[in-house]
């Protein structure tokens, strides 16, 4: 294949209708624009997004970036941070009380993130599936 043999298929260039050829067609005279109006007018036409003065939508809505409220209540939990606990039953007060996760934590997820070294029992926390492939390998258990 050569560039100067590329040719499109067939279909995908439809020939462009002639307008402004007489009352024979449907499109004589206004050539399907209508009667007058900046739209008829040749090189009439405004800019994208233009809503005829009125402030735009793109102008309206604030220029920043979208942050989910539940955020804030939401933590994640590295496996390597549970080897630092004492306690053998982690649920949420247990992190809270080890400084793992923010006092206003509402849910907590552990994570497959670093090694897991002890046996723990997780307790009311959610757990990925790879952190609770992890957890039962050591000798764990995740309690829903």
């Amino acid at each position: 294949m050569f560039l100067n043999t590329i040719k499109a298929s067939d279909g995908a260039r439809k020939k462009s209708r002639r307008v402004g050829r007489g009352i024979g067609c449907t499109m004589g005279k206004t050539c399907g624009r209508g009667h007058k109006g900046q739209k008829a007018r040749s090189g009439g036409f405004h800019k994208v997004g233009f809503e005829g003065g009125q402030m735009p939508l793109q102008r309206r809505l604030p220029k920043i970036g979208f942050t989910s409220h539940k955020s804030k209540y939401t933590s994640e939990v590295r496996l390597s941070e549970l080897n630092g606990l004492s306690v053998d039953v982690i649920d949420l007060k247990a992190l809270i009380d080890a400084n793992i996760v923010p006092i206003f934590t509402k849910n907590a997820r552990v994570i497959k993130s670093g090694e897991l070294t002890k046996a723990v029992t997780i307790k009311g926390v959610k757990v990925t599936v790879g952190a609770k492939e992890s957890i039962e390998a050591v000798g764990g258990k995740v309690e829903v």
